[in-house]
């Protein structure tokens, strides 16, 4: 009996890893798509509306308490922005000239971006061997994405630097969160509800100056900006949150390196996206680089020594 209950438990959680993957990978994809109706914080706007739509009713469902001290709005408001406003603005400008795919490729760097921020920001942080190796790979990796040598002077480049922007966004919104929300042990679900319901109504408020261009609503935009608020920007924080509960913090972070991957193939096979050689080979890289700086190379040996 328990193991049934185990084996259902782990089965469980392994499909809203996949989800989790699939889901963050293809977000890439749907902002495309967005794109092809709406203006880039068109796009964002939708984003913020429809996912924080989709975390009320969860939040509601689920009967959880939102955070009520005004301190805690206060961070989370910072949050906002870091984490959803300015990142989902900067993706969606550059998606308007790079591929979906060099996009994910981009958003890999979120835990180098974290670790560099991480060992500024926090004393407890220390430079080990590891995370400074990991951190040299990783944005070696970045400069073989961006290919230098075919020259730095079209848009393309700039797009890729907003990436890279908006990965810096998340490492400081990661760190901020540490800092400032994860000692006082709420909970993930109603965190997220209000982080997210804070990015949209900024959103609203800023629409009749940013968001102002015509619209051009087909079935395949107004779906895909569905998929990417509902799932995206709801759903999966429902998805991580139990994955990290199921599997560990640790564990749970993997889902990193199958985003880009799922990215990729989507570009290629749904939006005829070309990918070229140094793209896949600095993504592989970049990964290198996070696996390194989170100590995970040669457990087997690591075991040996502990015992």
């Amino acid at each position: 009996m328990i193991r049934q209950g185990s084996a259902g438990v782990s089965a469980s959680v392994l499909a809203q890893f996949v989800l989790l993957a699939v889901t963050w990978g293809a977000s890439f994809l749907f902002i495309k798509i967005g794109l092809e109706g709406l203006s880039p914080t068109q796009v964002v706007l939708a984003r913020l509306v429809f996912g924080a739509a989709a975390l009320l009713a969860i939040t509601l469902f689920t009967r959880q308490a939102l955070p009520r001290e005004a301190i805690v709005w206060g961070h989370l408001t910072v949050v906002a922005i870091l984490l959803c406003v300015a990142p989902f603005l900067l993706f969606a400008w550059a998606e308007q000239h790079i591929s979906s795919g060099l996009a994910s490729i981009y958003n890999a760097t979120t835990p180098l971006m974290t670790m560099l921020v991480a060992l500024a920001a926090l004393p407890a942080e220390r430079p080990t061997p590891a995370r400074l190796t990991g951190l040299v790979a990783g944005f070696g990796g970045v400069l073989v994405v961006l290919a230098p040598w075919r020259g730095l002077g079209d848009s393309g480049v700039l797009a890729q630097a907003y990436c890279l922007v908006a990965t810096a966004c998340y490492g400081l919104a990661f760190v901020y969160l540490r800092r400032f929300i994860s000692p006082r042990g709420l909970s993930a679900v109603p965190l997220a509800t209000v982080q997210v319901s804070i990015g949209a109504v900024l959103m609203m408020l800023a629409a009749p100056f940013i968001a102002t261009q015509p619209m051009h609503l087909t079935a395949r935009v107004t779906l895909s900006m569905l998929a990417l608020g509902v799932l995206g920007t709801g759903m999966a924080y429902v998805w991580n949150t139990a994955v990290v509960a199921g599997w560990g913090a640790t564990n749970a972070s993997t889902v990193t390196y199958l985003t880009p991957l799922i990215g990729v193939a989507l570009g290629v096979v749904l939006l005829d996206e070309r990918v070229s050689w140094n793209q896949p080979v600095g993504a592989v890289i970049v990964v290198l680089g996070i696996v390194i700086s989170q100590n995970r190379l040669l457990p087997t040996v690591r075991s040996r020594e502990l015992v």
